[in-house]
């Protein structure tokens, strides 16, 4: 009964020829990223001490990197052993390891070139911030420009040549519907990598950040930057391998898994119509699943021009230069809005009876202006423009505790926009897409909304990134001694970075949400794929039909599961009980597993069910392979009176908590090995100026200190020593809080069935939500609270306004840089590692259920 939807390069063509765009977007990001590498790289560096200085960054962070990935690559070595082993006892795919693999390694390589990219930048930044603000910018987002581009070029690339080679080569006997299933589980190797490039990248720089703020700025009393900090350099190695790396990341993740979850809800809505003539449903069923691609490859046009218009004049304000960036976000957003519109109308118009294209551009319209929702919202939150933040820096007037309180209760209100909106935009996207008459085709809307969120990743990306690269030019500028008002030039690019890199984390969180939310229908469809496929598995229906009467014979699996023979066909097909609990009961008492019954009454219509005889009674069983989604969570039980749904929500909601006191105490510890240090150096420093004959005045004046002294042949500051700190903490700590976030969905759905997962899936992503708003915003604040002191308001630098403010900084730091950022990954983590480990949990959790008397 299954209708096959393979087709040929010839029927993509034919049927969706837009997915050409997805490609050639792709390899046009890539183009420009290398021209934009190219005119970054042509501007001077400075001179010998920026470039010394930028070299010493440049070398700690490619030193991190290549020790996380020898990390990553033991993980992904015991990962992918266990996906072969899935795919030899034929649960998995055997292509599933290759898939994973790949988008491991490309979401890898654009952490390493953005990460070069970037620390090239920042003294580039610098001294073209010398010449004007102008050109500093343009340096500085350009740099930036490169990772929002190779992200999105490199995660589109991924996709559609895996779908033409599906579609071509690989897939000879698979449906689309199969085909997007396996798919769908490459973006566990985007997810897992981002985890811990996340994890680690927000370690990494916050145990330097805290060790520089807490021994530097408040016991030492040095300014930002202070080249006589041995943890400056660490810190803005930190800045990279958190906000550029780990961001990068994040967001490859998102956008590759988003695309590919909404591919496998509308391959799974075609085929889920009925519309009777397999031709027609190949045809609706490749449409949809080329949609997204094309609109991510428009997207990636609409951001380039985006880039282009971005520019600012020699004395503009903050608020001028905001709106600039700001400008080239709208005016791509705007851009792809009209592009879609085309895309669809075009896309749809002869299917415009199955599907309406003006109703998924709507749904498109959903996610984006949700996303531009959140990150209005986030910058008013946290941007020293705005009251809230300003309310907080008055509260350092009382001291560092009202400062925490006042910036912990702005952080939970916050979530309230975010919260809202993506409520909306879920319920609007479901809407247009036709979720009123066609459930699937509603979650396709949802999925869709995530996909245009991102459709202008390759700009939003590039305000994000932009972020660290200025604040690296403003650490250059000072510890190179540069004059005041290239300082000042810096500063106001930083302050820039600070208001673009919270909005670029409110937009990360926003598309999260609907990601994870597309990805856990999508996980439902793959249950029903791996069910059906496990069920039929080498069934010999000629053996099944033989000796036993009727149109069609269904043979008992227990725990509720057919397969059925159609004598007619020869069809092959998974069946699933629909009863209540007491029904069930009775047909495992009364039949056998591999007990064969012989049936007359064809497929009821109204209900989509056979009746199947079993004893004294008729039952009712589900096809399988064409069960609906509701019919799907009616035989798994996933409802809230469920225990097992219960018990999978408060996992969800204990994984969640327990993964930021994990990620945060990570940081406790690393930040106390790196301010021992510190303290350590500056004292090693304190005898040696002592021995050089300085005053016991001038040594307790920092300010006084020489930028470096030789003891017994090494240079004081180590900033090397500090480095390695924060590496080798990070690297340590990063393990536990990511594989938990892998072993616990499997050990949930092994326990807990189906069921479970679902409920782990809505209880993480609810709570992972909002705790990661209130985290992202929070911290936000706190830090440009203490940016506004430094400005001059409040007493300035120094004053015990200031401290409070740093001691408020100190506690966000981890909140919006480590455990807020990587809850984003957590909760599609979680989901893409239950699609991938879907067809063992079918499979097994029965048994291990019942076992444990959760049957």
């Amino acid at each position: 009964m299954n209708v096959h939807l393979l087709a040929d390069f010839s029927d993509i063509w034919s049927n969706a020829p837009v997915w050409i765009i997805a490609p050639i977007g792709a390899v046009l990001a890539l183009i420009f990223a290398v021209y934009f590498s190219r005119t970054v790289m042509a501007h001077s560096e400075g001179d010998p001490e920026m470039i010394r200085i930028a070299e010493a960054v440049r070398s700690g962070a490619m030193t991190y990197l290549k020790r996380q990935y020898k990390v990553v690559a033991m993980v992904f070595a015991g990962l992918l052993a266990v996906l072969v082993l899935l795919g030899l006892t034929g649960i998995q795919s055997l292509v599933t390891p290759v898939g994973v693999l790949f988008a491991c390694l490309f979401s890898a390589t654009t952490g390493w070139l953005g990460m070069k990219m970037a620390t090239n930048a920042s003294a580039r930044t610098t001294f073209a911030a010398k010449n004007s603000l102008n050109e500093g910018l343009r340096v500085a987002f350009r740099a930036g420009a490169v990772m929002g581009l190779i992200v999105v070029g490199f995660a589109l690339f991924d996709v559609s040549i895996w779908f033409f080679l599906w579609n071509t080569v690989l897939g000879e006997s698979l449906t689309l519907v199969e085909i997007t299933t396996i798919m769908l589980t490459y973006g566990m190797g985007a997810s897992t990598q981002a985890l811990f490039a996340r994890v680690g990248g927000g370690i990494y720089t916050k145990a330097a950040d805290v060790g520089a703020d807490l021994v530097g700025k408040v016991e030492a009393g040095m300014p930002e930057d202070d080249p006589r900090n041995p943890a400056t350099i660490a810190d803005n190695v930190g800045d990279n391998v958190g906000d550029v790396a780990g961001m990068g990341a994040d967001l490859y993740e998102s956008y590759y898994g988003s695309i590919l979850a909404t591919m496998a809800l509308g391959a799974a809505a075609a085929f889920g119509m009925g519309l009777g003539d397999s031709t027609l449903t190949a045809t609706v069923a490749m449409k949809l699943a080329a949609a997204p691609m094309a609109l991510a490859g428009i997207g990636i046009v609409c951001s380039l021009i985006g880039v282009f218009v971005v520019r600012t004049k020699e004395d503009a304000s903050f608020s001028q230069l905001l709106k600039s960036l700001q400008f080239g976000v709208w005016a791509a957003s705007a851009l792809i809005a009209v592009g879609a519109l085309v895309l669809l109308l075009y896309l749809f118009g002869d299917a415009k009876e199955h599907v309406s294209g003006l109703g998924i551009w709507g749904s498109i319209m959903s996610g984006l202006v949700a996303g531009l929702i959140i990150a209005v919202a986030t910058e008013y939150y946290t941007s020293y423009e705005h009251k809230p933040t300003l309310d907080l820096a008055e509260q350092t007037e009382t001291g560092p505790a009202t400062v925490i309180i006042s910036g912990t209760a702005l952080g939970m209100l916050s979530t309230w926009v975010p919260i809202l909106t993506i409520v909306i935009a879920i319920l609007a996207a479901f809407n247009f897409a036709g979720g009123g008459h066609d459930f699937l085709l509603g979650l396709y809307g949802v999925g869709i909304a995530a996909v245009g969120m991102l459709s202008t990743l390759g700009i939003t990306l590039a305000t994000d990134a932009y972020g660290p690269i200025a604040d690296n030019a403003g650490g250059n500028a000072q510890m190179t001694g540069q004059p005041a008002y290239v300082r000042e030039r810096t500063d106001m690019l930083d302050a820039l970075g600070n208001t673009t890199a919270a909005t670029g984390k409110g937009f990360a969180i926003g598309s999260a949400a609907l990601t994870a939310l597309a990805l856990l229908a999508a996980y439902v469809s793959v249950v029903q794929t791996n069910l059906n496929k496990q069920l039929a598995k080498d069934v010999d229906a000629a053996a099944m039909l033989d000796g036993t009467p009727g149109a069609y014979v269904a043979q008992y699996k227990g725990y509720g599961q057919f397969v059925i023979a159609e004598r007619s066909s020869g069809d092959v097909f998974g069946g699933m009980l629909l009863a209540s609990k007491k029904i069930r009961i009775y047909v495992d008492d009364t039949l056998e597993p591999g007990q064969t019954l012989g049936f007359y009454g064809d497929l009821d219509e109204d209900t989509n069910t056979y009746p199947i005889p079993v004893g004294g009674s008729t039952v009712s069983v589900a096809p399988a392979d064409r069960a609906t989604i509701t019919q799907m969570l009616s035989f798994y039980e996933v409802t809230l009176m469920n225990p097992r749904v219960l018990g999978g929500l408060f996992m969800g909601v204990l994984l969640a908590f327990v993964f930021c006191a994990l990620t945060m105490r990570a940081v406790g510890r690393a930040a106390y090995s790196m301010m021992n240090e510190c303290r350590r150096q500056f004292g090693v420093m304190r005898e040696a100026f002592k021995k050089q004959g300085m005053s016991d005045a001038d040594i307790a004046d920092p300010m006084k200190w020489p930028n470096q002294v030789d003891v017994d042949g090494k240079q004081y500051p180590d900033y090397a020593r500090c480095v390695d700190i924060s590496t080798v903490g990070a690297q340590k700590e990063m393990i536990i809080p990511s594989l938990m976030a892998i072993a616990i969905p499997i050990a949930v759905g092994l326990v807990l069935g189906v069921g479970g997962v679902m409920g782990l899936l809505a209880g993480g992503l609810t709570s992972g939500f909002a705790i990661a708003i209130f985290m992202a915003n929070a911290g936000g604040a706190w830090d440009n609270a203490k940016k506004y002191i430094e400005m001059g308001h409040h007493g300035g630098k120094g004053s015990d306004c200031h401290k409070a403010s740093v001691v408020g900084d100190t506690v966000g730091d981890p909140f919006k840089d480590t455990s807020g950022p990587s809850l984003n990954i957590l909760i599609k983590l979680i989901a893409i590692v239950s699609v991938v480990f879907a067809g063992l949990i079918v499979k097994f959790s029965p048994a291990i259920g019942a076992f444990c008397g959760l049957g």
